[in-house]
């Protein structure tokens, strides 16, 4: 595994800039795969990691990077909870550790350089050389995924009567009897309009 200074660099060339978030997310990556003992995850570790976000925010992006787990390898899930913090699950061990970046490392930072008037700078600073206890909280949970949402897998396909779009991996629901695809059962739920 490539040191933190490594995976910034990497990070700031994914991103397209270097902040707060990516320096976070990096290191709650870096805790997460040290704890499960995951030493390899972008090479021989690859099948043996799945991580749950619960943001969308930069520190996504460098968990991505570091861990390898992608959206289109059904690695990486989404959870929009709009908390920093991440899970990270051995699905070899069943093992699971999820990752809180704590409140009170603004103030951390704040009172760590309070000679640096940027506020995003004074955290990207402090972020680098807090002690992981500053700045996580770590906690083992139990994680059940579903055999569907596994790398890999292949799900059943079917197509909306009404909109006529095929839809993977049963995200359907039944309405009076009828499969159809979400965004035709809960259309405002929609992102889009017709």
């Amino acid at each position: 595994m490539e040191s933190l200074d490594e995976l910034l660099v990497k990070a700031e060339a994914a991103h397209g800039h270097l902040c707060a978030g990516q320096i976070l997310g990096v290191r709650m990556a870096l805790l997460g795969l040290a704890r499960l003992g995951i030493d390899d995850p972008r090479g021989a570790d690859r099948k043996r990691l799945a991580t749950y976000v619960e943001i969308d925010r930069c520190a996504t992006d460098a968990i991505g990077l570091v861990t390898g787990c992608r959206l289109g390898k059904r690695t990486l899930k989404f959870r929009d909870w709009g908390k920093m913090a991440a899970t990270f699950v051995d699905l070899t061990t069943d093992r699971a550790i999820r990752v809180v970046a704590l409140e009170n490392s603004r103030e951390l930072a704040r009172q760590l350089y309070p000679e640096i008037e940027n506020k995003g700078r004074q955290q990207m600073k402090a972020y680098r050389e807090l002690a992981e206890e500053q700045l996580f909280r770590a906690d083992w949970v139990r994680v059940h995924v579903d055999p569907a949402e596994l790398p890999g897998q292949r799900g059943e396909r079917f197509l909306c009567p009404r909109c006529g779009e095929g839809v993977n991996f049963g995200r359907f629901a039944e309405v009076d009897g009828e499969r159809i695809c979400l965004s035709c059962a809960r259309p405002e739920l929609r992102y889009w309009e017709p």
